[in-house]
């Protein structure tokens, strides 16, 4: 059973988000799990690629 490291997130959610510990506790799983989520990029998709080939393209040797 992995434990879950509390102090840590509770420090992160005071660090972080700014908020309160009564309010850290009252959140639900899902609305925590919304807000620690990384802003991680979104899927490349083939037609920004292909945009992004168009702006930069590979020089010829």
């Amino acid at each position: 059973m992995i434990a879950t490291p509390w102090p840590a997130l509770l420090r992160l959610a005071a660090l972080r988000f700014g908020l309160a510990p009564e309010v850290f506790w009252r959140l639900s799983v899902v609305e925590w799990r919304a807000l620690a989520e990384d802003a991680a990029p979104q899927t490349l998709t083939r037609t920004a690629l292909d945009a992004l080939v168009r702006a930069y393209p590979d020089g010829q040797p």
